[in-house]
């Protein structure tokens, strides 16, 4: 019976185990930080070892699509620049234009550019403040 109690308790050990890796690993891959150009070029090397979540400010008449279906277009924040091809099976969101924020999911090759699989894009309207709404009360009729 000792026997019986020792497998239990081993299983026990295992899944918890199992459930533990889980959490911490889905904790992990559930961030949503990102480095911004200027923090990818501070690395250096560094940046080639790993895959980059790179934040940016899409440059002005900087958006290419070429014939292969990749969409080149570069990225600036505090004056570095950046040369991203995308080369992703989803459209670009329509809020991706010039001037506007992106970030690229992707590798930066040794060449120096960033070859993006995921785009997203910040809408800058939606963190405009609501236009002011005259009140009704104020502007009776006299």
């Amino acid at each position: 019976m000792n026997k019986k109690y020792m497998k239990f308790g081993l299983l026990t050990v295992a899944i918890l185990g199992v459930l533990g890796w889980l959490a911490i690993d889905g904790i992990g891959g559930s961030k949503t930080y990102y480095k911004t150009v200027k923090e990818v070029s501070d690395m250096g090397a560094s940046a080639q070892e790993k895959r980059l979540r790179v934040g940016g400010d899409v440059v002005s008449n900087s958006i290419i699509r070429d014939n292969k279906g990749e969409v080149h277009f570069t990225l600036v924040w505090e004056g570095t620049k950046m040369n991203v091809v995308y080369t992703g099976n989803e459209p670009l969101p329509d809020t991706f234009k010039d001037g506007s924020q992106a970030l690229a999911d992707g590798k930066l090759y040794p060449d120096g550019v960033f070859h993006a699989t995921k785009i997203q894009a910040k809408c800058a309207s939606k963190y405009e403040a609501k236009p002011a709404v005259a009140n009704p009360a104020t502007h009776a009729s006299s």
